[in-house]
């Protein structure tokens, strides 16, 4: 199901923006830096700070996650069910080894999500005929002028 291009976008920008439900309805979006593809059909992140989005995922595992390089204004859109893997689990060392954080030391659950849907997402700039090269040359024009003294590193 992950394609080799889905892959490479998580592999590239592993920051993933994780939308959840509350037991009480509410929406809670909240981005996790350090996604991992674990296999076609698998992605999974470190809980690091994140006690609203676990304690919604217990009690309800339905979880989206968007994926988006801010350059060409693209990405992918995963849905699916995760299942959460404690400290101690029988696969949490290996699950953790690919995740490859920094944070290890602080994380007692990691987030494995099965990816039952994955579709594009594009902004609708590219509705109105303009490139990836294009859309890559002005939105790395505009972090250049966010940057102190407008230096930013391609």
């Amino acid at each position: 199901m992950l394609t080799a291009d889905m892959k490479r976008l998580v592999g590239e920008q592993p920051l993933g923006f994780v939308a959840t439900v509350s037991p009480d309805g509410t929406p809670n979006v909240s981005p996790k830096g350090t996604f991992a593809v674990i296999d076609d059909r698998t992605i999974a992140f470190a809980d690091i700070r994140s006690p609203q989005t676990v304690r919604n995922l217990r009690a309800e595992p339905r979880v989206e996650v968007n994926f988006v390089d801010p350059f060409v204004r693209k990405g992918y859109l995963f849905s699916g069910t995760a299942r959460l893997v404690q400290r101690g689990d029988e696969d949490f060392d290996a699950l953790l080894d690919r995740i490859r954080s920094s944070f290890a030391p602080r994380v007692r659950t990691v987030v494995v999500i099965a990816v039952d849907k994955a579709a594009p997402l594009t902004s609708p700039a590219y509705d109105d005929g303009r490139t990836e090269a294009e859309l890559r040359k002005s939105w790395t024009a505009r972090f250049r002028k966010l940057q102190p003294g407008g230096r930013f590193e391609e």
